[in-house]
Protein backbone atom coordinates (compact mmCIF):
# COMPACT_ATOMS: atom_id res chain seq x y z
CA UNK A 1 0.00 0.00 0.00
CA UNK A 2 1.21 3.50 -0.79
CA UNK A 3 2.51 5.58 2.11
CA UNK A 4 1.86 9.33 2.21
CA UNK A 5 3.35 11.67 4.81
CA UNK A 6 1.47 14.77 5.90
CA UNK A 7 4.23 17.19 6.88
CA UNK A 8 3.42 20.09 9.20
CA UNK A 9 5.94 22.79 8.37
CA UNK A 10 5.35 25.54 10.94
CA UNK A 11 7.25 25.35 14.22
CA UNK A 12 6.10 28.62 15.79
CA UNK A 13 4.67 28.35 19.33
CA UNK A 14 0.91 28.86 19.22
CA UNK A 15 0.83 28.00 15.51
CA UNK A 16 -2.48 27.52 13.76
CA UNK A 17 -0.96 24.74 11.67
CA UNK A 18 -1.52 21.96 14.20
CA UNK A 19 -5.34 21.95 13.91
CA UNK A 20 -5.03 22.24 10.12
CA UNK A 21 -2.62 19.29 9.89
CA UNK A 22 -4.79 17.22 12.24
CA UNK A 23 -7.86 18.01 10.09
CA UNK A 24 -6.01 16.88 6.94
CA UNK A 25 -4.79 13.73 8.70
CA UNK A 26 -8.23 12.80 10.06
CA UNK A 27 -9.77 13.04 6.59
CA UNK A 28 -6.84 11.22 4.98
CA UNK A 29 -7.12 8.30 7.41
CA UNK A 30 -10.59 7.57 6.03
CA UNK A 31 -9.07 6.68 2.66
CA UNK A 32 -8.65 2.95 1.92
CA UNK A 33 -6.13 3.51 -0.91
CA UNK A 34 -3.10 4.70 1.07
CA UNK A 35 -1.59 4.80 4.53
CA UNK A 36 -1.04 8.26 5.98
CA UNK A 37 1.27 9.48 8.72
CA UNK A 38 1.54 12.92 10.27
CA UNK A 39 5.07 14.31 10.65
CA UNK A 40 5.68 17.53 12.59
CA UNK A 41 8.87 19.36 11.62
CA UNK A 42 8.93 20.89 15.12
CA UNK A 43 9.51 17.42 16.60
CA UNK A 44 12.48 16.56 14.37
CA UNK A 45 15.06 18.66 16.23
CA UNK A 46 16.83 19.77 13.08
CA UNK A 47 19.39 22.57 13.47
CA UNK A 48 20.09 24.95 10.63
CA UNK A 49 21.53 22.91 7.78
CA UNK A 50 24.91 21.81 9.08
CA UNK A 51 26.00 19.03 6.74
CA UNK A 52 29.41 19.67 5.15
CA UNK A 53 28.47 17.91 1.89
CA UNK A 54 25.55 18.87 -0.38
CA UNK A 55 22.46 16.70 0.20
CA UNK A 56 22.59 15.50 -3.42
CA UNK A 57 25.71 13.47 -2.54
CA UNK A 58 23.81 11.47 0.10
CA UNK A 59 26.90 11.65 2.34
CA UNK A 60 25.23 12.48 5.64
CA UNK A 61 27.54 12.86 8.62
CA UNK A 62 25.16 14.05 11.35
CA UNK A 63 22.90 11.76 13.35
CA UNK A 64 19.96 14.16 13.04
CA UNK A 65 20.27 14.10 9.25
CA UNK A 66 20.44 10.31 9.17
CA UNK A 67 17.35 10.13 11.40
CA UNK A 68 15.49 12.65 9.20
CA UNK A 69 16.47 10.70 6.09
CA UNK A 70 15.19 7.46 7.61
CA UNK A 71 11.95 9.21 8.56
CA UNK A 72 11.26 10.67 5.09
CA UNK A 73 12.64 8.01 2.71
CA UNK A 74 9.93 5.32 3.13
CA UNK A 75 7.10 7.51 1.82
CA UNK A 76 5.73 7.50 -1.72
CA UNK A 77 4.31 11.00 -1.50
CA UNK A 78 3.88 14.02 0.72
CA UNK A 79 1.25 16.58 1.60
CA UNK A 80 2.85 19.71 2.97
CA UNK A 81 0.71 21.69 5.43
CA UNK A 82 2.22 25.13 5.59
CA UNK A 83 1.70 28.69 6.63
CA UNK A 84 2.82 31.54 4.44
CA UNK A 85 5.54 33.59 6.14
CA UNK A 86 6.39 36.90 4.48
CA UNK A 87 5.05 35.69 1.11
CA UNK A 88 7.17 32.53 1.24
CA UNK A 89 8.11 29.24 2.92
CA UNK A 90 8.55 29.06 6.70
CA UNK A 91 12.27 28.85 7.45
CA UNK A 92 11.98 25.61 9.43
CA UNK A 93 10.15 23.85 6.59
CA UNK A 94 12.65 25.05 3.98
CA UNK A 95 15.50 23.93 6.22
CA UNK A 96 13.93 20.48 6.72
CA UNK A 97 13.44 20.06 2.98
CA UNK A 98 16.98 21.22 2.22
CA UNK A 99 18.60 18.57 4.45
CA UNK A 100 17.70 15.82 1.96
CA UNK A 101 17.67 15.19 -1.75
CA UNK A 102 17.29 11.60 -3.01
CA UNK A 103 14.65 10.89 -0.36
CA UNK A 104 12.30 13.33 -2.16
CA UNK A 105 13.06 12.19 -5.73
CA UNK A 106 10.36 10.70 -7.97
CA UNK A 107 7.56 11.04 -5.46
CA UNK A 108 4.39 13.12 -5.40
CA UNK A 109 3.67 16.30 -3.46
CA UNK A 110 0.53 18.20 -2.63
CA UNK A 111 -0.08 21.32 -0.60
CA UNK A 112 -2.48 22.62 2.04
CA UNK A 113 -1.67 26.23 2.80
CA UNK A 114 -3.06 28.90 5.07
CA UNK A 115 -2.54 32.61 5.60
CA UNK A 116 -3.96 36.02 4.82
CA UNK A 117 -4.14 35.14 1.10
CA UNK A 118 -4.72 31.44 1.74
CA UNK A 119 -1.01 30.71 1.46
CA UNK A 120 -1.04 31.00 -2.32
CA UNK A 121 2.45 32.48 -2.50
CA UNK A 122 4.09 29.83 -0.31
CA UNK A 123 2.74 27.12 -2.63
CA UNK A 124 4.19 28.89 -5.66
CA UNK A 125 7.60 28.89 -3.97
CA UNK A 126 7.26 25.25 -2.90
CA UNK A 127 6.45 24.25 -6.49
CA UNK A 128 9.83 25.59 -7.63
CA UNK A 129 11.58 23.76 -4.81
CA UNK A 130 9.69 20.56 -5.65
CA UNK A 131 10.82 20.75 -9.27
CA UNK A 132 14.47 20.89 -8.22
CA UNK A 133 13.97 17.90 -5.92
CA UNK A 134 12.23 15.87 -8.66
CA UNK A 135 8.99 15.90 -6.66
CA UNK A 136 5.92 15.73 -8.89
CA UNK A 137 3.62 18.40 -7.47
CA UNK A 138 -0.07 17.94 -8.20
CA UNK A 139 -2.45 20.60 -9.42
CA UNK A 140 -5.14 20.20 -6.75
CA UNK A 141 -4.41 22.09 -3.58
CA UNK A 142 -6.24 23.46 -0.58
CA UNK A 143 -6.00 27.18 0.22
CA UNK A 144 -7.24 28.32 3.63
CA UNK A 145 -7.61 32.11 3.90
CA UNK A 146 -7.70 33.43 7.46
CA UNK A 147 -10.87 35.44 6.71
CA UNK A 148 -12.81 32.35 5.58
CA UNK A 149 -11.43 29.41 7.54
CA UNK A 150 -10.39 30.88 10.90
CA UNK A 151 -12.39 32.68 13.59
CA UNK A 152 -10.51 35.81 14.63
CA UNK A 153 -7.58 34.62 12.50
CA UNK A 154 -6.84 31.93 15.12
CA UNK A 155 -9.39 29.14 15.59
CA UNK A 156 -9.55 26.85 12.56
CA UNK A 157 -13.13 26.26 11.43
CA UNK A 158 -12.97 24.70 7.95
CA UNK A 159 -15.75 25.42 5.50
CA UNK A 160 -17.51 22.68 3.58
CA UNK A 161 -15.71 23.90 0.44
CA UNK A 162 -12.32 23.44 2.09
CA UNK A 163 -13.23 19.95 3.24
CA UNK A 164 -14.47 19.05 -0.24
CA UNK A 165 -11.19 20.32 -1.73
CA UNK A 166 -9.30 17.62 0.18
CA UNK A 167 -10.71 14.82 -2.01
CA UNK A 168 -9.10 15.86 -5.31
CA UNK A 169 -5.87 16.65 -3.46
CA UNK A 170 -5.76 13.14 -1.97
CA UNK A 171 -6.82 11.58 -5.29
CA UNK A 172 -4.01 13.28 -7.21
CA UNK A 173 -1.27 12.76 -4.62
CA UNK A 174 -2.12 9.06 -4.40
CA UNK A 175 -2.39 8.60 -8.18
CA UNK A 176 0.92 10.33 -8.81
CA UNK A 177 2.59 8.46 -5.94
CA UNK A 178 1.62 5.20 -7.60
CA UNK A 179 2.79 6.34 -11.01
CA UNK A 180 6.09 7.66 -9.67
CA UNK A 181 6.79 4.43 -7.82
CA UNK A 182 7.58 2.77 -11.15
CA UNK A 183 10.44 5.25 -11.63
CA UNK A 184 11.95 4.27 -8.30
CA UNK A 185 11.81 0.52 -9.01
Amino acid sequence: MLKIAIILGSTRPGRTGSPVANWVYEHARQRPDAEFELIDVAQQNLPLLDEPMPPSTGQYSKDHTKAWSARIAPFDGYIFVTAEYNHSVPGALKNAIDFLYAEWNNKSAGFVSYGSAGGTRVVEHLRGIAAELQLADVRAQVFLPFDDEFDDDQDFVPTDEATEALTPLFDQVIAWAGAMKTLRS
